[in-house]
């Protein structure tokens, strides 16, 4: 195959080998290679062990087969024990990626578990596009529940506003300021201006509709 950056490559991998899992099937190294037409298999091997290691992939031990996404721990577990299902708008598109503008397009409303002590319009669900926050498991489609209860913490994913645009990032809170960071070696780290970004929220829930 033609030669490309091997990050570039790295992505077309993982979408591969994502694609694959999301349909429930674990590819082999060789099913791997005989996609890309790599000329070893130790090519494949090293690409996967680079996915694994950047956290976009998780390997089990003993398995030939044993790659699977990684399991949403990034987000908290709420306490649902008081819970009822209730309706959360559904307002549109979010980036992961750079700051894009942000589309309030309501398309009706999700069932979600939330406790009845808590107001429900401290909640709404938005669809991703973009693959910068692929390391954390959400992938382009997939639907965030958000959660505006609360003071944001580093290290939170969060739904950020600049202006009109808004994006999915980990946030981080340190001496120089607020970085919004994304889960994907491809993309930068985000530092807006002092007092021209807001947090909407934090993600408590993923979605994903299995096609």
């Amino acid at each position: 195959m033609p030669k490309t950056p091997p990050g570039q490559t790295r992505n077309r991998v993982f979408r591969f080998v994502r694609d694959c899992l999301l349909r429930g099937d674990s590819p082999s190294l060789r099913e791997v290679q005989r996609h890309f037409g790599f000329r070893a298999v130790e090519t494949v091997r090293a690409h996967l062990t680079a996915l694994v290691d950047e956290g976009r992939l998780v390997k089990e031990p003993g398995r030939a087969r044993g790659y699977r996404l990684p399991k949403q721990s990034s987000f908290p577990e709420p306490d649902w024990s008081t819970g009822r299902l209730r309706p959360v708008p559904l307002l549109g598109e979010v980036a992961a990626g750079g700051f894009e503008e942000a589309i309030e397009n309501p398309e009706g409303n999700l069932p979600v578990e939330i406790p009845d002590s808590r107001d429900l319009s401290d909640y709404f669900a938005l669809r991703v596009r973009g693959e910068s926050m692929s390391g954390a498991g959400i992938l382009p489609g997939d639907t965030v529940i958000v959660e505006r209860r609360g003071t944001p913490v580093s290290g939170q994913i969060v739904v950020a506003l600049l202006e009109e645009d808004a994006t999915v990032k980990r946030l981080h809170l340190g001496q120089e300021g607020m970085e919004l960071r994304p889960e994907n070696p491809d993309f930068d780290t985000l530092r807006p201006p002092p007092g021209s970004c807001r947090i909407l929220g934090r993600i408590v829930e993923l979605r994903r509709q299995i096609r």
